[in-house]
Protein backbone atom coordinates (compact mmCIF):
# COMPACT_ATOMS: atom_id res chain seq x y z
CA UNK A 1 0.00 0.00 0.00
CA UNK A 2 1.55 3.41 -0.51
CA UNK A 3 0.75 6.04 2.41
CA UNK A 4 1.31 10.01 2.01
CA UNK A 5 2.78 10.93 5.47
CA UNK A 6 2.87 15.29 6.49
CA UNK A 7 2.44 17.23 9.83
CA UNK A 8 2.78 20.61 10.87
CA UNK A 9 0.15 22.55 8.76
CA UNK A 10 0.54 25.24 11.78
CA UNK A 11 -2.22 27.10 9.70
CA UNK A 12 -2.91 30.25 11.02
CA UNK A 13 0.84 31.18 11.59
CA UNK A 14 1.14 34.58 10.88
CA UNK A 15 5.15 35.83 10.25
CA UNK A 16 5.97 39.11 11.45
CA UNK A 17 2.30 40.12 11.70
CA UNK A 18 1.89 39.17 7.84
CA UNK A 19 -1.04 36.65 7.14
CA UNK A 20 -0.15 33.42 5.46
CA UNK A 21 -3.67 32.16 4.71
CA UNK A 22 -3.26 31.91 0.69
CA UNK A 23 0.20 30.13 1.21
CA UNK A 24 -1.60 27.39 3.29
CA UNK A 25 -4.61 27.05 1.23
CA UNK A 26 -2.16 26.99 -2.23
CA UNK A 27 0.49 24.33 0.28
CA UNK A 28 -2.39 21.84 1.37
CA UNK A 29 -3.85 22.29 -2.40
CA UNK A 30 -0.37 20.71 -3.43
CA UNK A 31 -0.36 18.01 -0.80
CA UNK A 32 -3.87 17.11 -2.32
CA UNK A 33 -2.59 16.91 -5.76
CA UNK A 34 0.51 14.44 -4.67
CA UNK A 35 -1.69 12.41 -2.82
CA UNK A 36 -4.26 12.20 -6.25
CA UNK A 37 -1.21 11.71 -8.76
CA UNK A 38 -0.33 8.82 -6.95
CA UNK A 39 -2.57 7.58 -6.11
CA UNK A 40 -2.34 6.96 -2.54
CA UNK A 41 -4.21 4.37 -0.23
CA UNK A 42 -3.97 6.31 3.22
CA UNK A 43 -2.99 9.79 4.19
CA UNK A 44 -1.52 10.67 7.68
CA UNK A 45 -1.49 14.02 9.42
CA UNK A 46 0.65 14.01 12.26
CA UNK A 47 -0.65 16.88 14.54
CA UNK A 48 -0.30 20.48 14.84
CA UNK A 49 -3.02 21.04 12.06
CA UNK A 50 -3.93 24.75 14.07
CA UNK A 51 -0.65 27.18 14.81
CA UNK A 52 -3.01 28.05 17.89
CA UNK A 53 -5.91 26.39 20.21
CA UNK A 54 -8.16 28.73 19.33
CA UNK A 55 -8.07 29.22 15.62
CA UNK A 56 -9.70 31.55 13.51
CA UNK A 57 -12.59 30.43 11.29
CA UNK A 58 -10.22 31.07 8.14
CA UNK A 59 -7.66 28.72 9.51
CA UNK A 60 -10.62 26.43 10.37
CA UNK A 61 -12.06 26.61 7.60
CA UNK A 62 -8.85 26.25 5.67
CA UNK A 63 -7.78 22.81 7.62
CA UNK A 64 -11.55 21.43 7.34
CA UNK A 65 -11.24 22.02 3.86
CA UNK A 66 -7.86 20.44 2.97
CA UNK A 67 -8.37 17.40 5.29
CA UNK A 68 -12.25 16.79 3.38
CA UNK A 69 -10.42 17.29 -0.22
CA UNK A 70 -7.76 14.30 1.32
CA UNK A 71 -10.48 11.99 2.30
CA UNK A 72 -11.95 12.13 -1.13
CA UNK A 73 -8.59 10.09 -2.34
CA UNK A 74 -8.15 7.90 0.73
CA UNK A 75 -8.96 7.68 4.61
CA UNK A 76 -7.39 9.94 6.64
CA UNK A 77 -5.84 9.11 10.03
CA UNK A 78 -5.17 12.90 12.11
CA UNK A 79 -3.98 13.24 15.74
CA UNK A 80 -3.90 16.20 17.79
CA UNK A 81 -0.52 18.36 18.21
CA UNK A 82 0.55 20.29 20.86
CA UNK A 83 -0.36 23.12 19.29
CA UNK A 84 -4.43 21.89 18.58
CA UNK A 85 -7.09 21.92 21.03
CA UNK A 86 -7.20 18.42 21.67
CA UNK A 87 -11.33 18.64 23.01
CA UNK A 88 -12.00 20.44 19.57
CA UNK A 89 -10.57 17.87 17.81
CA UNK A 90 -12.77 15.05 19.51
CA UNK A 91 -15.49 17.66 19.07
CA UNK A 92 -15.51 17.88 15.54
CA UNK A 93 -14.40 14.08 15.19
CA UNK A 94 -17.91 12.42 14.41
CA UNK A 95 -18.44 15.09 11.49
CA UNK A 96 -15.25 14.29 10.20
CA UNK A 97 -15.66 10.34 10.35
CA UNK A 98 -18.66 10.61 8.09
CA UNK A 99 -16.25 11.45 5.11
CA UNK A 100 -13.35 9.04 6.15
CA UNK A 101 -11.07 10.90 8.55
CA UNK A 102 -10.66 9.65 11.66
CA UNK A 103 -9.24 12.44 14.12
CA UNK A 104 -7.88 11.72 17.28
CA UNK A 105 -7.40 14.60 20.33
CA UNK A 106 -7.03 13.15 23.25
CA UNK A 107 -4.54 10.22 23.61
CA UNK A 108 -7.71 6.63 24.08
CA UNK A 109 -7.04 2.86 24.96
CA UNK A 110 -7.27 0.77 21.89
CA UNK A 111 -10.38 -0.61 21.80
CA UNK A 112 -11.74 2.81 22.41
CA UNK A 113 -10.86 4.37 19.29
CA UNK A 114 -6.48 4.68 19.95
CA UNK A 115 -6.28 1.87 17.71
CA UNK A 116 -7.74 1.93 14.03
CA UNK A 117 -8.25 -1.50 11.70
CA UNK A 118 -9.26 -0.57 8.32
CA UNK A 119 -9.80 -4.37 7.13
CA UNK A 120 -10.32 -3.51 3.94
CA UNK A 121 -6.80 -2.46 3.13
CA UNK A 122 -5.20 -4.42 5.50
CA UNK A 123 -3.68 -1.94 7.87
CA UNK A 124 -3.63 -1.14 11.62
CA UNK A 125 -2.92 2.08 12.88
CA UNK A 126 -2.14 2.98 16.19
CA UNK A 127 -2.87 7.13 17.33
CA UNK A 128 -1.01 8.45 19.90
CA UNK A 129 -1.98 12.63 20.01
CA UNK A 130 0.40 14.77 22.15
CA UNK A 131 1.03 13.73 25.54
CA UNK A 132 1.57 16.89 27.76
CA UNK A 133 3.94 16.44 30.53
CA UNK A 134 1.78 17.90 32.49
CA UNK A 135 -0.39 14.83 32.18
CA UNK A 136 2.27 12.53 33.42
CA UNK A 137 4.50 14.55 35.62
CA UNK A 138 2.48 15.94 38.05
CA UNK A 139 3.24 19.73 40.14
CA UNK A 140 4.63 17.93 43.28
CA UNK A 141 6.95 16.24 41.67
CA UNK A 142 8.02 18.58 39.34
CA UNK A 143 8.76 20.61 42.63
CA UNK A 144 10.25 17.49 44.82
CA UNK A 145 12.12 15.37 42.42
CA UNK A 146 15.50 15.91 40.26
CA UNK A 147 14.73 16.99 36.24
CA UNK A 148 16.07 13.60 35.48
CA UNK A 149 13.44 12.08 37.22
CA UNK A 150 10.64 13.77 35.12
CA UNK A 151 12.04 12.87 32.15
CA UNK A 152 12.12 9.01 32.68
CA UNK A 153 8.85 8.96 33.94
CA UNK A 154 7.48 11.11 30.91
CA UNK A 155 9.57 8.00 28.81
CA UNK A 156 8.35 5.14 30.71
CA UNK A 157 4.66 6.66 30.45
CA UNK A 158 5.06 6.98 26.51
CA UNK A 159 6.60 3.73 26.26
CA UNK A 160 3.51 2.17 27.91
CA UNK A 161 1.32 3.78 25.91
CA UNK A 162 2.89 2.51 22.41
CA UNK A 163 3.39 -0.80 23.65
CA UNK A 164 -0.13 -0.57 24.18
CA UNK A 165 -1.38 0.47 20.76
CA UNK A 166 0.56 -2.19 18.96
CA UNK A 167 0.34 -5.21 20.61
CA UNK A 168 -2.32 -6.56 18.86
CA UNK A 169 -0.59 -5.85 15.06
CA UNK A 170 0.01 -8.72 13.59
CA UNK A 171 2.49 -9.55 10.83
CA UNK A 172 0.03 -10.16 8.40
CA UNK A 173 -0.84 -6.08 8.15
CA UNK A 174 0.45 -2.95 7.52
CA UNK A 175 1.18 -1.95 11.05
CA UNK A 176 1.12 2.29 11.34
CA UNK A 177 2.38 4.20 14.53
CA UNK A 178 1.22 8.01 14.26
CA UNK A 179 2.74 10.05 16.96
CA UNK A 180 3.03 13.63 17.88
CA UNK A 181 6.28 13.66 20.21
CA UNK A 182 10.23 14.02 20.44
CA UNK A 183 12.46 11.57 19.83
CA UNK A 184 16.11 11.72 21.03
CA UNK A 185 18.94 12.69 18.68
CA UNK A 186 16.09 14.65 15.97
CA UNK A 187 17.22 17.92 14.80
CA UNK A 188 14.33 20.60 14.92
CA UNK A 189 13.81 23.25 12.73
CA UNK A 190 13.74 25.85 14.39
CA UNK A 191 10.08 27.31 14.57
CA UNK A 192 9.07 24.44 17.57
CA UNK A 193 8.32 25.76 21.07
CA UNK A 194 11.43 24.91 23.52
CA UNK A 195 9.33 24.13 25.99
CA UNK A 196 7.93 20.98 24.39
CA UNK A 197 10.70 19.92 22.59
CA UNK A 198 13.41 19.80 25.27
CA UNK A 199 13.75 17.47 28.15
CA UNK A 200 10.81 15.53 27.41
CA UNK A 201 11.57 12.99 24.82
CA UNK A 202 11.93 9.18 23.92
CA UNK A 203 14.30 6.52 22.55
CA UNK A 204 13.47 5.55 19.06
CA UNK A 205 13.94 2.02 20.29
CA UNK A 206 10.79 2.61 22.19
CA UNK A 207 8.92 1.99 18.80
CA UNK A 208 8.50 -1.95 18.36
CA UNK A 209 10.02 -3.85 15.71
CA UNK A 210 7.14 -5.05 13.84
CA UNK A 211 5.67 -1.82 12.59
CA UNK A 212 6.06 -0.92 8.80
CA UNK A 213 6.13 2.75 9.87
CA UNK A 214 6.42 5.51 12.38
CA UNK A 215 4.58 8.60 11.15
CA UNK A 216 5.84 10.99 13.60
CA UNK A 217 4.82 15.06 14.03
CA UNK A 218 6.33 17.74 16.21
CA UNK A 219 9.39 18.86 14.49
CA UNK A 220 9.52 21.27 11.82
CA UNK A 221 12.62 19.06 9.87
CA UNK A 222 12.18 16.49 7.04
CA UNK A 223 14.21 13.55 8.75
CA UNK A 224 14.41 9.56 9.52
CA UNK A 225 15.30 8.44 12.71
CA UNK A 226 17.61 5.77 13.72
CA UNK A 227 15.81 2.57 14.23
CA UNK A 228 16.12 -0.79 12.21
CA UNK A 229 12.67 0.04 10.57
CA UNK A 230 11.76 3.15 9.15
CA UNK A 231 10.90 5.94 11.83
CA UNK A 232 10.46 9.66 9.90
CA UNK A 233 9.47 13.30 10.52
CA UNK A 234 7.37 14.34 7.91
CA UNK A 235 8.47 17.95 8.65
CA UNK A 236 6.08 21.10 7.93
CA UNK A 237 4.97 21.75 4.50
CA UNK A 238 5.84 25.62 5.02
CA UNK A 239 9.06 27.58 6.08
CA UNK A 240 7.37 28.76 9.36
CA UNK A 241 10.01 30.67 10.86
CA UNK A 242 13.67 31.91 9.80
CA UNK A 243 15.30 29.19 11.70
CA UNK A 244 14.30 27.05 9.01
CA UNK A 245 15.21 28.80 5.93
CA UNK A 246 17.42 26.24 5.06
CA UNK A 247 14.97 23.66 5.47
CA UNK A 248 13.65 21.69 2.52
CA UNK A 249 9.72 21.36 2.91
CA UNK A 250 7.71 18.49 1.75
CA UNK A 251 5.53 15.15 2.26
CA UNK A 252 6.65 11.62 2.12
CA UNK A 253 5.31 8.68 0.14
CA UNK A 254 5.56 5.58 1.89
CA UNK A 255 5.56 2.19 -0.01
CA UNK A 256 4.60 -0.50 2.63
CA UNK A 257 3.38 -4.16 2.81
CA UNK A 258 3.15 -6.76 5.57
CA UNK A 259 6.38 -7.87 7.19
CA UNK A 260 8.84 -6.15 5.20
CA UNK A 261 10.33 -3.15 5.70
CA UNK A 262 8.88 0.14 4.80
CA UNK A 263 10.39 2.77 2.04
CA UNK A 264 9.97 6.34 2.09
CA UNK A 265 10.27 8.76 -0.67
CA UNK A 266 10.75 12.17 -0.13
CA UNK A 267 8.57 14.33 -1.95
CA UNK A 268 9.54 18.46 -2.24
CA UNK A 269 6.58 20.84 -2.65
CA UNK A 270 6.70 24.13 -4.16
CA UNK A 271 3.77 26.10 -2.98
CA UNK A 272 4.63 29.20 -0.16
CA UNK A 273 7.08 31.94 0.02
CA UNK A 274 10.72 31.63 1.19
CA UNK A 275 12.31 32.62 3.81
CA UNK A 276 15.87 34.44 3.52
CA UNK A 277 18.16 35.85 5.67
CA UNK A 278 20.58 38.82 3.89
CA UNK A 279 23.09 40.35 6.13
CA UNK A 280 25.58 43.38 5.27
CA UNK A 281 25.40 46.98 4.52
CA UNK A 282 22.31 49.11 3.31
CA UNK A 283 24.13 48.97 -0.12
CA UNK A 284 24.61 45.40 -0.11
CA UNK A 285 20.98 44.04 0.94
CA UNK A 286 19.85 46.79 -1.32
CA UNK A 287 22.18 45.50 -4.32
CA UNK A 288 20.06 41.96 -3.54
CA UNK A 289 16.46 43.59 -3.83
CA UNK A 290 15.60 41.91 -7.25
CA UNK A 291 16.50 38.38 -6.11
CA UNK A 292 14.16 38.48 -2.69
CA UNK A 293 10.97 39.54 -4.70
CA UNK A 294 9.33 36.62 -3.75
CA UNK A 295 10.58 35.89 -0.48
CA UNK A 296 9.97 37.20 3.16
CA UNK A 297 13.01 38.36 4.15
CA UNK A 298 14.84 39.19 7.54
CA UNK A 299 17.48 41.44 6.92
CA UNK A 300 20.15 41.96 9.77
CA UNK A 301 22.32 45.47 8.55
CA UNK A 302 26.05 45.65 9.20
CA UNK A 303 25.07 49.96 10.04
CA UNK A 304 25.21 52.55 12.74
CA UNK A 305 21.95 52.68 13.77
CA UNK A 306 20.37 56.39 12.19
CA UNK A 307 16.37 57.06 11.85
CA UNK A 308 14.54 55.98 8.94
CA UNK A 309 17.21 52.92 8.48
CA UNK A 310 14.21 50.08 8.98
CA UNK A 311 12.18 52.06 6.33
CA UNK A 312 14.50 52.79 3.62
CA UNK A 313 15.03 49.08 3.61
CA UNK A 314 11.42 48.22 3.69
CA UNK A 315 10.32 50.82 0.66
CA UNK A 316 13.27 48.87 -1.22
CA UNK A 317 12.15 45.25 -0.24
CA UNK A 318 8.71 44.84 0.56
CA UNK A 319 8.99 41.47 1.89
CA UNK A 320 11.73 42.45 4.60
CA UNK A 321 9.30 41.62 8.18
CA UNK A 322 12.54 41.63 10.21
CA UNK A 323 14.77 45.01 9.91
CA UNK A 324 17.78 44.55 12.69
CA UNK A 325 21.20 45.87 13.74
CA UNK A 326 23.92 43.07 13.64
CA UNK A 327 25.08 44.39 17.48
CA UNK A 328 21.46 44.10 18.11
CA UNK A 329 20.86 40.43 16.58
CA UNK A 330 24.58 39.59 18.06
CA UNK A 331 22.89 40.22 21.18
CA UNK A 332 19.72 38.71 20.68
CA UNK A 333 21.87 35.38 20.20
CA UNK A 334 22.48 34.99 23.94
CA UNK A 335 25.22 37.06 25.16
CA UNK A 336 25.62 38.50 28.57
CA UNK A 337 24.42 41.67 27.08
CA UNK A 338 20.87 40.26 26.42
CA UNK A 339 17.88 42.61 27.45
CA UNK A 340 15.15 40.58 28.65
CA UNK A 341 12.65 41.77 26.23
CA UNK A 342 14.82 39.89 23.58
CA UNK A 343 14.56 36.43 25.81
CA UNK A 344 12.33 33.84 25.71
CA UNK A 345 10.01 34.48 28.94
CA UNK A 346 11.22 31.23 30.51
CA UNK A 347 14.79 32.53 30.37
CA UNK A 348 13.95 35.71 30.90
CA UNK A 349 12.00 34.36 34.02
CA UNK A 350 15.48 32.66 34.89
CA UNK A 351 17.46 35.52 34.34
CA UNK A 352 14.88 37.32 37.23
CA UNK A 353 15.32 34.67 39.89
CA UNK A 354 19.22 35.09 39.42
CA UNK A 355 19.55 38.51 39.60
CA UNK A 356 17.65 37.95 43.33
CA UNK A 357 19.57 35.36 44.36
CA UNK A 358 16.82 32.63 43.88
CA UNK A 359 17.62 30.52 40.97
CA UNK A 360 15.54 26.95 41.40
CA UNK A 361 15.50 25.00 37.87
CA UNK A 362 12.22 23.51 39.15
CA UNK A 363 10.45 26.58 39.23
CA UNK A 364 11.80 27.74 35.83
CA UNK A 365 10.56 24.27 34.29
CA UNK A 366 7.38 24.41 36.05
CA UNK A 367 7.58 28.05 34.66
CA UNK A 368 8.03 27.08 30.90
CA UNK A 369 5.47 24.49 31.23
CA UNK A 370 2.73 26.58 32.57
CA UNK A 371 3.65 29.10 29.84
CA UNK A 372 3.24 26.52 27.31
CA UNK A 373 -0.01 24.96 28.52
CA UNK A 374 -1.42 28.78 28.36
CA UNK A 375 -0.07 29.55 24.69
CA UNK A 376 -1.17 26.21 23.65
Amino acid sequence: MRILHTSDWHVGKRIRGRDRSDEHRAVLAEIVTVAEENSVDLVIVAGDLFDTGSPTAVAEEIVWRALLDLSRVAPVMVVAGNHDNAARIDAVAPLLEMSRVTALGLPRPPGAGGAVHLEDLGVRVGLLPFVSQRGIVKVEQIMGNDPGEHAAAYEDRLRRIIESLTADMGDDTVNVLVGHLTVFGASHGGGEREAHIFGYAIPASAFPGHLSYVALGHLHRQQRMPHPGAVWYSGSPLQLDFGEVEDRKGVLLVEAEPGKPSRATEVTLMAGRRLVTVRGSLDEVLSRRDELEDAYVKVILTETARVGLADEVREAIPGAVDVVLAARETKRAGTEADHAENLAPHEAFRRYLEERGALDEPVVSLFAELLAEVEA
